[in-house]
């Protein structure tokens, strides 16, 4: 769906990348998250209310053409608070259990919303997700990928990428 390759996507130094950038720096990691996010169809994402307060919603992703999507009803409050902030947390949905096969994966970011006027893009998602017409889509910038997870059943492991950096992996007892 996105056409263009630089990895800052508005050339904001504090910009995020797209997926596609993330994914070729760091497959291995891009791909446990893709599988996190493939495992269940309904996430978690946390937006920031008009008084700053954080709002905590439902969704569904969509991983399309290096990019990292979201689809909204018109008019949702999740859309209305990232027009007016597009920070955003986006956790996956653990499933089940304790297990969280996968580990506990995050992504955080920046959330720019196809404008109307872009019929192509908008088209284009909407032939591979047929989403209830009409709705809001966001392209993310992603800036964090956290993934947590237990190894040995004795070690917390943390590993945190952040755009122009390597993966950092920490491990707890």
């Amino acid at each position: 769906m996105s056409t263009h390759t630089d990895t800052h996507t508005d050339g904001r130094e504090d910009a995020g990348v797209t997926w596609g950038a993330f994914a070729a720096a760091e497959p291995e990691l891009a791909r446990t998250v893709e599988e996190r996010f493939a495992a269940h169809t309904h996430h978690v994402l946390a937006t920031l209310r008009k008084d700053g307060s954080p709002r905590t919603t439902g969704l569904e992703v969509r991983f399309l053409d290096g990019e990292l999507w979201f689809g909204m009803m018109p008019g949702s409050m999740k859309a209305l608070d990232l027009r007016r902030d597009p920070r955003f947390s986006l956790q996956a949905n653990p499933g089940e259990g304790t297990t969280m096969g996968g580990g506990d994966v995050r992504i955080a970011g920046r959330a720019v919303e196809v404008p109307e006027d872009d019929t192509a893009t908008r088209a284009r998602y909407a032939e591979e997700v047929e989403p209830p017409e009409p709705f809001h889509l966001f392209r993310t910038e992603v800036t964090e990928v956290v993934r947590t997870s237990v190894e040995d059943e004795e070690y917390l492991v943390v590993q945190v990428w952040k755009p122009g950096a390597p993966v950092r992996t920490l491990k707890r007892t």
